[in-house]
């Protein structure tokens, strides 16, 4: 929702830019760029947070966490109302591109946590628990299926496929990038397959009809759930370097942004 009404907001700014009036010099249009800045040096304090002990006690993380995200949008939303959408001075130029650059960086960087946690608020994903997942749901997939003894192997053949090393770092990232288009391909045939054998072992055994569409319904909740956390433990390699290596690039782009902002202000007033 908070998404949808900042993209409603840019959208409404963008197209009424013309007739908005707001000037950076003065009133409104001045005032946002004052909020912005000040919104976005106060972007600092959730790293301080997690990092300064005189800091631990000073609220939750997770709230932290989700005021840093906020203020994150709100800061860049701010600046480009200040700007009034529109281009100016090099200066102002810099900062304005710089501003939406960290913004970018931090929503690239909201995804890829998102792949290394467990959702926004959750703990950090590792690897021996989204195994043991996996391997929960094959197994509960086996035994529904101990009727149909080929589907285990079908099982095990999609994840050596998908869970062999990759060879480089472009071949993991092809590989992440395939996996999606291979899980679903995979479910469709697997749920084929099953389809058949519930179909064959009702005939056999007399299913009653309810008994048939509780198979099969448990059959694509548990397969959904295995191929799920298969292509987690795929992915998961991948996305910890990826969000280690954004960790490294998002702070200098941050500090970039302040010395932009700074450079900014410090022309406006001056000259």
């Amino acid at each position: 929702m908070f998404s949808l009404c900042t993209i409603a907001i840019i959208a409404w700014g963008w197209l009424g830019r013309d007739q908005s009036g707001l000037t950076a010099e003065s009133g409104t249009g001045y005032a946002l760029g004052i909020i912005g800045a000040v919104t976005m040096i106060l972007l600092l304090l959730y790293p301080m947070r997690k990092r300064l002990s005189f800091m631990r006690r000073w609220g939750s993380v997770p709230v932290w966490f989700s005021t840093h995200m906020i203020m994150g949008i709100i800061a860049p939303v701010c600046i480009l109302f200040h700007a009034n959408f529109q281009l100016g001075s090099l200066n102002s130029n810099v900062a304005l591109i710089s501003t939406l650059t960290v913004a970018g960086s931090g929503i690239i960087g909201r995804f890829i946590y998102t792949k290394v946690h467990y959702g926004l608020y959750g703990g950090r994903v590792t690897l021996n628990a989204l195994r043991e997942d996996a391997l929960t749901a094959k197994g509960r997939l086996s035994a529904e299926f101990a009727f149909a003894p080929q589907l285990r192997a079908r099982l095990q053949a999609f994840e050596d496929r998908v869970l062999a090393p990759a060879r480089n770092p472009l071949h993991g990232l092809v590989k992440v990038m395939v996996l999606g288009m291979r899980v679903r391909a995979t479910r469709l045939r697997l749920s084929r397959f099953m389809s058949g054998a519930v179909r064959l072992k009702a005939r056999q055994a007399g299913w009653t009809w309810r008994e048939r569409r509780r198979n099969r319904r448990d059959a694509r909740r548990f397969l959904s759930v295995y191929l799920r956390t298969v292509r987690q433990v795929a992915e998961l390699g991948f996305y910890e370097r990826l969000f280690s290596f954004w960790h490294v690039l998002h702070l200098p782009l941050f500090f970039m942004l302040v010395v932009a902002g700074v450079m900014h202000v410090v022309a406006v007033h001056m000259y």
